[in-house]
């Protein structure tokens, strides 16, 4: 299997928390951020990377450039703009920004669930990290 292939226009919020913030850098709607502490930006999510990249705060809404505002969805349902499989869990991938299913988190890699399919389009934001690598 590979990461959900996600077009950025179809990414639209179905309710739930966002919030507002600023591209650390370049940045396309559905992809999978952090809130990067010391700059105050956000950055895209990795599940193997250095522990500040395994923590991910949300999912873009809006594509943007670094040093441009971003909307971040934090929880809830989110129109992902990709093919889902209804009741499946979607995790944090090892591509940077990446959404995956369990299937392709590997060895090395921090299981971080990033929410659960309530359709074959809808994904119920719900971030819950393990903290512990495979």
């Amino acid at each position: 299997m590979a990461d959900i292939v996600i077009t950025a226009a179809n990414v639209q919020p179905r309710g739930g928390k966002t919030t507002d913030g600023v591209a650390g850098a370049t940045l396309t709607a559905g992809q999978i951020v952090y809130l990067d502490e010391v700059a105050g930006t956000y950055k895209l999510a990795d599940s193997n990377g250095a522990a500040a990249l395994r923590s991910p705060d949300g999912i873009t809404l809006n594509s943007a450039s670094a040093g441009q505002p971003i909307k971040v969805h934090k929880s809830g349902p989110i129109v992902i703009g990709g093919a889902l499989t209804a009741g499946a869990a979607y995790y944090l991938s090892d591509t940077p920004g990446g959404l995956c299913p369990v299937a392709d988190v590997g060895t090395g890699e921090y299981a971080t669930i990033i929410g659960i399919a309530t359709s074959t389009t809808v994904l119920d934001v719900d971030i819950q990290e393990s903290g512990v690598a495979l």
